[in-house]
């Protein structure tokens, strides 16, 4: 294993002790996941579902920890957003369809920004069910996701209501939203998403 997995797996192991994991997927249950939704999942959550947890009690995102890896939180469901401008209705118990890439490639505020719905309706649908894994919600209608598929691949993301945005250590440091550098930022109480 390479140093920079080893440093990984050895945050990751601390930011969640193991009184709050649940019980790893294992790396034969893992493959089998990833053929079954076409997708490799991006490292080193890879490595945190297969070896440390597949989900957590505690931890970011700040409402339950994080989920099972393909799992939805329960308000996914009957979540109604206010300002999803698509005039279909979003279908939180639709599949969500993992190898499909993630569309958006910058911050997008549908509410302010204008939205056609000819060409955004799609998009919109597309950036809440294609190309990621839902880590968990931080409030109802706030949730953190995993990019696995498309040009974002391994970034994390946050959609709310109106808007969907990159996660980064600050607004100009963009390139470092991962998972490691999420997980990082929560367990030393840091983050842009902290300040509002």
């Amino acid at each position: 294993m390479a140093d920079a997995t080893l440093g990984a797996v050895a945050l990751l192991r601390e930011a969640f002790p193991a009184e709050v994991r649940h019980s790893p997927l294992g790396w034969e249950a893992l493959w089998a996941w990833e053929r079954r939704h076409g997708v490799v999942l991006p490292e080193p959550y890879r490595t945190f579902v297969a070896k440390i947890a597949n989900g957590t009690d505690d931890g970011p995102p700040d409402e339950g920890g994080l989920l099972p890896v393909g799992e939805k939180p329960t308000t996914w469901a009957v979540w109604e957003a206010d300002s999803w401008m698509s005039p279909e209705p979003f279908d939180g118990t639709a599949a969500r369809v993992l190898h499909q890439p993630f569309p958006l490639k910058e911050e997008w505020q549908w509410e302010y920004d204008y939205y056609d719905h000819s060409r955004h309706s799609f998009q919109l649908h597309q950036t809440y069910q294609h190309g990621s894994v839902l880590l968990g919600s931080d409030r109802f209608g706030e949730y953190w996701t995993l990019v696995v598929t498309g040009p974002q691949r391994g970034r994390v993301w946050w959609l709310r209501d109106g808007c969907a945005a990159p996660y980064a250590d600050s607004p100009s440091d963009q390139p470092r939203g991962d998972f490691l550098h999420w997980v990082r930022d929560w367990h030393v109480g840091q983050g842009w998403w902290r300040t509002e």
